[in-house]
């Protein structure tokens, strides 16, 4: 699970992976997987405080607790020099649950649309975004991301498969949210009504290939570059 606190990614793993890097700690083949974090804290030894906040910081053996005590630091301290916190966590799912419990879970799903070899984007509130939103009562994720691309840009669109799922986290009427967005890879079958929703703030919509993609989306969150991402990891590679 990856959960975007303050356009920041905060990944909760499981023992399993923990063990994989104590291993590669001690010469294994992933040595450099260590190397990758500014700040390594044990949950059974110290107390995570702001200070630690820095960089890339890897918590050990972390439990709901460290969850809950993380979630209130990033909301009371100064996190302008952080960039990522990984969580080893002692019982995954346990972990997870307190995560969302501190929230109100909100439901919704998106799609990445492709046009032979470009994707859409659209220009939302001054960054570049990915058509998503809200679920309906009763309404599937796969029904709700159709919906929500089609009503957003005009496209028909035909459904593909699933590319992740992404949770992030914003503060409406003095809630705090935790929205969990289900995406979804979309195949353009008609572009013959396509327009930006006004009511919905989006100014643009742009077809795109991969580099262009990735340079626009330097203007972006960080959770919609995890998606565009997600999606190039799933692509075969071309034999050699």
């Amino acid at each position: 699970m990856i959960v975007f606190i303050d356009d920041r990614p905060i990944r909760l793993t499981g023992p399993k992976v923990a063990s994989r890097h104590r291993d590669a700690r001690h010469g294994g083949d992933h040595l450099e997987r260590f190397s990758d974090y500014d700040h390594i804290l044990d949950a059974r030894l110290e107390i995570l405080k702001p200070d630690a906040l820095q960089g890339h910081l890897l918590v050990l053996n972390a439990t709901p607790s460290t969850v809950e005590k993380l979630v209130s630091l990033l909301q009371t301290a100064d996190i302008s020099h952080l960039s990522s916190v990984t969580l080893f966590c002692v019982d995954k799912k346990v972990a997870e649950e307190r995560m969302k419990s501190l929230f109100k879970v909100v439901k919704a799903a998106g799609g990445v649309v492709f046009k032979g070899d470009q994707m859409l984007l659209m220009f939302r509130r001054g960054v570049w975004d990915l058509p998503k939103g809200k679920l309906d009562e009763g309404e599937s994720s796969r029904e709700g991301a159709m919906r929500e691309v089609e009503e957003e840009t005009g496209l028909r669109v035909d459904l593909d498969d699933k590319i992740c799922t992404t949770w992030h986290t914003y503060t409406f009427n003095g809630s705090r949210i935790l929205k969990r967005t289900k995406w979804y890879r979309m195949i353009c079958v008609d572009e013959s009504r396509m327009a930006p929703q006004e009511d919905e703030d989006i100014e643009q919509l742009a077809w795109m290939d991969r580099r262009q993609a990735q340079l626009a989306l330097t203007n972006s969150f960080s959770s919609i570059r995890y998606v565009i991402e997600s999606v190039y990891e799933q692509e075969p590679k071309e034999e050699e």
